[in-house]
């Protein structure tokens, strides 16, 4: 079974979904799915990652604890493993991704990984940018990336 519930951010609506034990997808504003899911609010995990999302959007955490679940091929998984060990506030480029994935060449990889990140924000894949600090794409969208960028950045000394 999968149970869903939404938050309203700084960015928009964001909707959660969980299984019995893990955060499974984060959908960003405009965003659309056709899982058949069941509403839960007050699932203890959508409970937990509601909190921790207004946490990260009031600049009080800069690391979630929520346990995720990444379904995803093997370079995938590593791939959003290296996006989880990216510093709250920092940004890396592609490039750098597929380096610290040990495939120093398939930045275009790391790319199309990250666009399948099921977990955005919480697998932080909008701290990866392109060659010379250009934003490239992003689930949610360029300006999307921007206010999530601007919002660490704000809250990065805190």
């Amino acid at each position: 079974m999968q149970y869903f519930d939404g938050v309203t951010t700084p960015i928009g609506r964001i909707h959660i979904v969980v299984s019995g034990r893990a955060l499974t997808r984060v959908f960003l504003p405009n965003e659309k799915w056709s899982e058949r899911l069941i509403r839960s609010p007050k699932h203890p995990l959508i409970v937990r990652t509601k909190r921790e999302l207004k946490e990260y959007f009031s600049g009080k955490r800069k690391r979630f604890t929520v346990p995720i679940l990444l379904e995803g091929t093997a370079f995938q998984k590593k791939a959003w493993g290296v996006l989880r060990r990216i510093p709250y506030g920092t940004t890396i480029s592609y490039a750098e991704e597929a380096r610290r994935a040990g495939k120093r060449s398939a930045f275009r990889a790391v790319g199309s990984a990250n666009g399948k990140n099921p977990i955005p924000i919480i697998v932080p894949c909008h701290r990866v940018v392109g060659k010379g600090g250009k934003l490239g794409g992003y689930a949610g969208g360029v300006a999307c990336k921007r206010k999530l960028l601007a919002l660490e950045q704000k809250f990065v000394l805190v």
